[in-house]
């Protein structure tokens, strides 16, 4: 009776820690957005934290990249424009200065709902010298970035970033303002590694989008399936359309 009774116990609890423990996997979506905020100064050029953070509350991002951000320049009026919209937006602020101006810097800048676990900032070649911001979260990496206006500097950029994407066993994003066209050689070489996500949609400028320069791309060594892509309809925030892509990672 007490050897059938300990068999039974031995049983069902293997049965409670197999469901338990082994757990089906299940995909993970993520919602980015990736926006030029042109120091958050509107088509109307008046800089405008509320405006700019309102777009961001609508779309209900999860993480958003940056670029074209003051901190604590005079024309901003001293104002560390990414912690101002983070205050608004109730998330994690991360900058990454690409170069000091005007009394302070200048740089892209990553918002979170979660507190990233590591940051790092990779600095890119360009007659403006350019930044790669990486942001560790615990699924997946963020990396913002805007690349210079000159081609070659575009293309001295793409062995530095894909070195970065390499060591990360985690799904890697790509995001930022590419200032370049879906069939250009940056973006030929790009798709080697990486898979881009958003459409060829038109984001610039803001009033009426005539040219496709802002991206969302995973890195090759991830399974990531395009749920959504779209470029907001948004005329007056900043001279660039936010784009929002919605990924779903296994």
């Amino acid at each position: 009776m007490k050897r059938t009774l300990f068999f039974a116990i031995a049983l069902i609890t293997g049965i409670f820690c197999s469901i338990w423990f082994c757990k089906p996997n299940v995909d993970l979506e993520v919602k980015i957005m990736s926006y030029n905020v042109r120091h958050c100064a509107g088509m109307d050029l008046v800089v405008d934290y509320d405006r700019t953070a309102n777009v961001i509350i609508k779309n209900q991002p999860d993480i958003v990249a940056l670029q074209e951000l003051d901190s604590m320049t005079s024309r901003s009026g001293r104002k560390y424009q990414l912690e101002e919209l983070a205050n608004r937006t109730n998330f994690y602020p991360t900058f990454g200065k690409a170069i000091d101006y005007d009394g302070g810097g200048y740089g892209v800048g990553v918002l979170t709902k979660e507190q990233p676990l590591s940051t790092k900032r990779i600095p890119l070649p360009g007659d403006e010298p350019r930044v790669l911001l990486v942001v560790e979260l615990k699924d997946y990496v963020i990396a913002c970035t805007h690349l210079d206006l000159e081609e070659d500097a575009r293309l001295a950029s793409i062995p530095l970033i894909i070195n970065e994407a390499e060591q990360w066993q985690k799904p890697f994003i790509l995001a930022g303002d590419w200032n370049d066209a879906p069939n250009s050689q940056l973006l030929l070489e790009l798709k080697k590694y990486f898979t881009i996500n958003s459409e060829n949609e038109p984001t610039f400028p803001a009033d009426e989008p005539t040219e496709c320069i802002d991206y969302v791309a995973t890195f090759n060594n991830c399974q990531a399936k395009t749920l959504e892509s779209i470029v907001i309809e948004e005329k007056e925030a900043s001279d660039h359309r936010p784009l929002l892509v919605r990924l779903s990672f296994r």
